[in-house]
């Protein structure tokens, strides 16, 4: 409890506006811009602007090095920076702790989510959550974005893939991969690959965010195979992809969480399926530090966890 009030004694010798100074000073930092600083907090760019210049007055300091295109902390603004996020986080966690709310679930939930696997996998079940802690609020972010959770302060985040950021804590809930899918229409009229060599034969539909785009990559045991693709589409766009896939326009590589419904309405069908495709990975369900975790926070993520605990799109 000394801790808490330490940090707690920190908050209170600062008053709201010199709060707001560094709230938009952590902001313009994650964000790389005023203007983007500006969405984030809620407040015009130029009164961003006037914050920050208030602060480097009051510090006597030069935080920022401002150009027409790029905003960038100066080596005093980036230890300030670092101090100043360190500080934000231990003041949130000190507050859980000493008003003795940290084990109950009521308050705010901030979630960041992906995009497409949010709205699919995660939207629909939110209102069971909601109806089981009628004290909590959601509010939910579905975007493609690298999200610091810290910094932007999300209670939760779900994240695909692996966690580039050590000061998070994670669980893993779930596993996904990568599936090759075709329209039956698709395959009637073209034939179904029997080897991924195969694939420089077909119209290839790509994804232009995957790391080897636009190769395709594969292994059987301890053979590798790797296709250069080609096709009629290629968009950043995976669900657009799958879209296309159905109406027989190609060949899709896509996870399995975002074709399942396609897959079980035998709308697409999956070919290749002795191969592995490259792309294996964990969903994870992360947040900023487990020490004085907020109930909200502690009971979201016992419960999606659960319900996680085998994937919804896995096909019976």
């Amino acid at each position: 409890m000394d801790y808490a009030n330490h940090i707690l004694a920190l908050r209170a010798s600062m008053d709201g506006t010199r709060m707001d100074e560094i709230a938009a000073f952590l902001a313009v930092v994650e964000m790389g811009s005023f203007t983007a600083a500006a969405r984030v907090v809620g407040r015009d760019a130029s009164i961003i602007s006037r914050r920050i210049s208030a602060l480097e007055t009051s510090l006597g300091a030069r935080l920022l090095e401002r150009s027409t295109r790029h905003v960038n902390p100066t080596g005093a603004g980036l230890r300030f920076y670092e101090q100043m996020r360190a500080a934000t986080a231990a003041m949130k966690e000190a507050e859980a702790e000493a008003t003795g709310t940290s084990g109950s679930v009521t308050g705010k939930l901030r979630l960041a989510l992906p995009a497409a696997f949010g709205r699919l996998w995660i939207a629909p079940m939110l209102p069971e959550f909601l109806a089981a802690h009628p004290e909590v609020a959601i509010e939910a972010e579905y975007a493609d974005r690298y999200v610091d959770i810290v910094a932007e302060g999300f209670d939760v985040a779900i994240r695909l893939g692996e966690l580039r950021d050590s000061r998070l804590v994670a669980k893993r809930i779930a596993g996904h991969q990568r599936l090759i899918c075709a329209a039956p229409s698709y395959l009637a009229a073209r034939g179904t690959p029997v080897t991924p060599d195969d694939l420089a034969n077909h119209a290839c539909l790509s994804f232009t965010r995957l790391a080897s785009h636009p190769e395709w990559r594969f292994r059987k045991g301890k053979r590798i195979s790797s296709v250069m693709v080609s096709g009629p589409l290629s968009t950043d766009d995976a669900q657009s992809l799958v879209t296309a896939a159905i109406s027989g326009a190609g060949i899709v590589m896509c996870s399995d969480w975002l074709a399942a419904s396609e897959r079980a309405e035998g709308q697409l069908v999956s070919i290749l399926t002795d191969w592995t495709v490259e792309g294996e990975g964990a969903i994870q369900i992360i947040r900023p530090s487990v020490r004085f975790t907020a109930g909200k926070t502690r009971s979201f993520v016992d419960w999606i966890s659960e319900r996680f605990r085998r994937p919804p799109w896995m096909l019976n």
